[in-house]
């Protein structure tokens, strides 16, 4: 069955034109670099917070770095949708993908968590101890989840 999904979405018009279009190809790619950047940066710098001073005005930095982060994820999903397209049944069962998904879906999971956790007191100050192991996997997450985007290319 999902090799039949990858097969729809490659032959869809979406395939087709990420294929038959440089510029919308090119211009797709650019902006998931930038949505990486956005998501990774953001995540990085709140995650960094959190770990280097236990949380202590880590609210501060999220009011800047939580919404550059969902920016950046709300343009890697269409870019990263239209990317996959051009030559969905060849990237789809690449390793290094399966790696991506499984990351983003662990930082995810991992930041819903956090939040659940951690939200109120975010806003109180310092946070406790262990909210720097939610920081830690989620910086280990997204840092994996780039890598291995990267990598895609080369497996």
């Amino acid at each position: 069955m999902y090799l039949d999904l990858l097969a729809a979405l490659e032959s869809s018009w979406l395939g087709h034109a990420g294929r038959h279009s440089a510029w919308l190809y090119t211009i797709a790619n650019l902006l998931h670099v930038l949505g990486a950047a956005f998501v990774v940066g953001g995540i990085a710098v709140f995650d960094l917070k959190v770990l280097a001073e236990h949380g202590k005005h880590a609210w501060q930095v999220g009011r800047y770095a939580i919404p550059l982060a969902a920016a950046g994820l709300a343009l890697q999903i269409p870019t990263g949708t239209l990317l996959l397209a051009v030559e969905a049944r060849a990237l789809g069962v690449n390793p290094a993908f399966y790696l991506k998904l499984a990351c983003i879906a662990l930082g995810l999971i991992n930041v819903a968590l956090f939040h659940a956790r951690f939200g109120t007191t975010l806003r109180a100050g310092a946070l406790p101890p262990e909210a720097r192991v939610y920081a830690l996997v989620s910086l280990i997450a997204w840092i994996v989840a780039l890598l291995a985007g990267r990598m895609i290319a080369y497996l």
